[in-house]
């Protein structure tokens, strides 16, 4: 036994640990429970009664000189390390770099204000899918293929199928496919917001783009009517935009409403005298809203004989453009940052 320790103490004084994974090594190899002083130690008492103190010392001493220089290559490798990934030294003399804190994009924030209003009247959110299959965006909705009202939404097809119009996929042209999945998986009552992207194959402009976001609603319950629909979107406009801000119906047609109507509100940027945004009206179309279409409420397994409901549909970038006086739609996606930082703090 006390050969054996000889031999170890040698060992370990010249044991080569210039590397972190040296010092591994010879952690595992003398100072781990399973290295080879446990197994000395394990070994004590097969030595005879006489000899037992004295090689206890020994494997003590052997003990300590192995944790020693553990110890002392550790951290040697540390002051190594450190020294290697230290960044050099700062030079007090620059001038520092300011912190500049950023800001919500406009259509951000007008989308959660949109949400709050609504959410304070009982509505929650709901959200969808952008790729859709035609028949979430066109057929449910009362779209029959080749139907002229199609027009009105030109869009981006992914892919055409042979299997028929309904299969094709495309960039969904409103939220209302969200309405769709709603009403298929929920029973009445339904009373829900659906804000997101939306595309169509429009031409660029200072009212229009191909891409935009919108924000959707619909009620489905015992006994909704007209009143009902008025009554939430006059609140909306309210709660949106300035107390004295006058807002009219006018009838129009959607395939999915019947009767239809579209929400039109006094100009907030030229104050009705008449500019490019409301095409020297005074008035600026902000929604689309009507009776939600029996077949509709059909198509989606709940019993248009019990229950009614109202839909809306109405364009985020043209509220914003109404609420921060914002002339030309497209400066939502150059971020400019002249632009954006004139809404920093709101």
């Amino acid at each position: 036994m006390l050969d054996k320790v000889k031999e170890l103490d040698q060992e370990i004084k010249q044991f080569d640990i210039n590397t972190p994974e040296q010092l591994e090594l010879f952690r595992m190899k003398f100072i781990s429970r399973k290295g080879v002083i446990t197994e000395l130690f394990e070994g004590l008492k097969s030595v005879p009664q006489a000899d037992r103190r004295t090689v206890g010392q020994e494997l003590n001493g052997l003990k300590n000189l192995a944790q020693e220089r553990f110890e002392t290559f550790s951290q040697l490798i540390d002051e190594q390390r450190t020294t290697a990934n230290s960044a050099p030294p700062v030079d007090l003399t620059l001038p520092t770099i300011p912190n500049l804190t950023g800001t919500q994009h406009p259509l951000s924030l007008v989308r959660q204000r949109i949400i709050q209003i609504f959410e304070r009247i009982g509505f929650n959110v709901a959200d969808g899918p952008e790729i859709e299959s035609d028949w979430y965006n066109f057929g449910a909705l009362n779209f029959p293929d080749n139907h002229p009202a199609r027009d009105m939404q030109d869009t981006f097809f992914v892919e055409k199928t042979s299997e028929g119009a309904s299969s094709d996929m495309l960039l969904r042209t409103h939220t209302s496919n969200v309405q769709i999945r709603l009403m298929e998986r929920q029973k009445p009552p339904i009373r829900s917001i659906m804000p997101g992207r939306v595309y169509r194959n429009e031409t660029i402009s200072a009212r229009a783009h191909c891409m935009f976001h919108q924000v959707e609603g619909i009620y489905i319950d015992r006994n909704v009517g007209f009143k009902d629909l008025k009554d939430t979107l006059y609140h909306f406009v309210k709660e949106m935009f300035e107390p004295g801000t006058q807002i009219r119906f006018r009838p129009s047609y959607f395939p999915f409403t019947e009767p239809s109507a579209e929400i039109d509100i006094s100009c907030q940027i030229c104050g009705g005298k008449g500019c490019n945004i409301c095409k020297h009206s005074g008035w600026v179309e902000i929604a689309g809203s009507g009776m939600v279409d029996p077949q509709v409420i059909a198509n989606c397994g709940i019993d248009p004989e019990e229950y009614t409901g109202f839909a809306f549909g109405m364009g985020i970038e043209r509220i914003t453009q109404l609420k921060y006086v914002v002339n030309d739609l497209r400066l939502y996606t150059e971020n400019d940052v002249r632009f954006l930082r004139q809404f920093e703090g709101l």
